[in-house]
């Protein structure tokens, strides 16, 4: 049991005790001449309970996904101190509380409120008027190249944010949530876990090929450290891979966007993790020394490195760690374009998990190519190591723009504790001898902003990045609410999630494949659709 004084602000780090996959919670005021505490109790019965607080069991709506994750995976009990009258406390701590709101008590901790204006005509009518187009005109942004890459870490351009670089951050978004789409979920296919398409029509079939980019290379990787289910495994005894994933790939801007952008950019985008779920279970928060024979204080969290640095020889795609394949993609396209007399950057992005990984890529490849310019744009990404690297990050050069939703509980993980305000909670926590610390610039958001979306409890519905990208594309400034001239199309919001608001009539999770992939044979059978060849994974073509 954790003991809070009756003065002690509750906070996210007490939410984040809590057990979510129990939805009866029991809330009990304890009080006496010597102490008074304030107990959630939660119950794997299904006795009833006076409340019961079902918008707290997390049940991923995504459609490949639908999961009842634990945050504390063997016990039956978990407790936390609030307040409440609703139960008869015992006879020999009796005495008359103070009534609370639960409800409100848990809205107010993450940051979402349950009432809801109705939305504005005018904002009614710009979501549901389909022959508007779904971005603004490109616009040569050479004369900013530097400011926008994070030369001044983009502060200038923030508050209010530029249309500029709204645009490229959303560019880089979608590059990010290619790697969702494109991948297969699938357990019942032989290909799970690989990309679904070719390399070289992965974008023509995503529609990405607007923004001028071609990719050059896949990325894959395994790990040899049990980890949440971050590496999906397909059902099959005789599947393309037993060890690996696909994690995604890298880019380079065609010579008309390099012209429009002002420098020839390689990008690397990470696949991430769909459920936060998984991050609450299973993350350990161990950290790890990132050098060799103790030649650094920095640390990063051991599985986010096991990911990107683990190979063997016994893999078909893993023979050469995701670290080894990314970094010699990156030194040479380098070479050829700086060989060719241009000015090269790099930007490394990723979602979740994939936001972890561009870190860690973007750490090193500033240590491992002089003078190149490296930037990293994160949507939700996780705390990856200590302060030490945080500054070893910093002396790099590397420039870093976290995305942020104020609601997404990824972003403050590893730790159950709020790391980066840790001196504050010392009476609650101890000492604590590893600390993750966030480092680079915030781009901080808020579900309340846009009047398009739910402001109830949805752990997925506040991580998933179709989300993040429509709270950018409404951004304005701190102090103003979501601008009325957004383009990007708010439908995409609801195509994992159920965010968007019931006025909208978006189907929930509207992203469904035909018949679950099942096609009729030429005897009319139904069996699994077949991959084009071309699709099928290639250890020596992808690798």
């Amino acid at each position: 049991m954790l003991h809070v004084k009756p003065s002690t602000l509750l906070t996210e780090t007490h939410l984040s005790l809590l057990n979510t996959s129990f939805p009866i919670i029991n809330i009990i005021y304890v009080y006496s001449s010597e102490s008074s505490d304030i107990q959630i109790q939660c119950n794997s019965s299904t006795k009833k309970h006076p409340y019961s607080l079902m918008a707290l069991t997390f049940c991923s709506t995504n459609s490949h996904h639908h999961h009842h994750h634990p945050l504390l995976p063997n016990s039956t009990k978990s407790t936390l101190y609030l307040h409440s009258t609703t139960q008869t406390p015992p006879q020999h701590h009796r005495h008359s509380g103070i009534s609370l709101n639960i409800p409100s008590i848990i809205s107010n901790l993450l940051h979402i409120s349950t009432t809801r204006n109705s939305i504005p005509e005018l904002l009614l009518t710009n979501s549901t008027n389909k022959q508007t187009p779904t971005s603004s005109p490109k616009e040569s942004i050479s004369s900013l190249q530097p400011e926008l890459h994070g030369s001044a870490n983009w502060s200038p351009l923030l508050n209010p944010l530029h249309p500029w670089l709204r645009r490229e951050i959303l560019k880089y978004g979608e590059f990010s949530q290619a790697t969702y789409e494109a991948f297969d979920f699938d357990p019942f296919s032989e290909y799970c876990g690989s990309c679904l398409y070719n390399q070289s029509r992965l974008f023509e079939i995503l529609g990405l090929t607007r923004h001028g980019y071609n990719v050059t290379k896949y990325i894959y990787a395994m790990s040899h450290v049990e980890l949440p289910k971050w590496l999906e495994r397909s059902l099959h005894a005789d599947t393309w891979s037993k060890d690996s994933n696909w994690m995604g790939y890298v880019a380079v801007s065609d010579d008309a966007e390099t012209r429009r952008i002002g420098c020839r950019d390689i990008v690397v985008a990470w696949r991430g993790t769909v459920s936060p779920s998984e991050w609450l279970e299973d993350l350990q928060g161990k950290l790890e020394p990132l050098g060799d024979h103790g030649e650094t204080d920095a640390k990063v969290e051991h599985g986010f490195l096991s990911i990107y640095t683990s190979k063997s020889d016994t893999t078909r795609y893993n023979k050469s760690s995701a670290s080894e394949q990314v970094m010699e993609e990156i030194k040479r396209l380098v070479a050829y374009y700086r060989g060719n007399g241009e000015e090269v950057s790099l930007t490394v992005t990723g979602h979740s998990l994939g936001g972890a990984l561009a870190l860690l890529n973007a750490h090193e490849a500033a240590r491992s190519i002089p003078g190149l310019p490296v930037s990293v744009i994160s949507f939700g990404a996780p705390r990856v190591g200590n302060e030490a690297f945080g500054d070893e990050i910093r002396d790099l050069g590397v420039k870093v723009l976290r995305v942020v939703v104020k609601q997404d509980m990824v972003p403050k993980l590893p730790g159950i504790f709020l790391n980066e305000r840790i001196e504050k909670l010392e009476a609650v926590t101890g000492e604590l001898e590893w600390v993750y610390k966030h480092v680079g610039l915030e781009l901080n958001l808020n579900i309340k902003t846009s009047p398009y979306l739910k402001h109830g409890f949805d752990l997925a519905g506040f991580h998933n990045l179709e989300t993040y990208l429509h709270l950018v594309d409404g951004y304005v400034s701190e102090q103003a609410g979501y601008r009325l001239n957004a383009r990007r199309d708010g439908a995409l919001v609801n195509k994992y999630s159920g965010m968007l608001r019931s006025e909208l009539k978006i189907p929930v999770c509207w992203n469904q494949s035909a018949n679950k992939g099942m096609v009729r044979n030429a005897y009319g059978r139904w069996v699994q659709l077949e991959r084009a060849p071309e699709d099928i994974p290639s250890p020596h073509r992808d690798c």
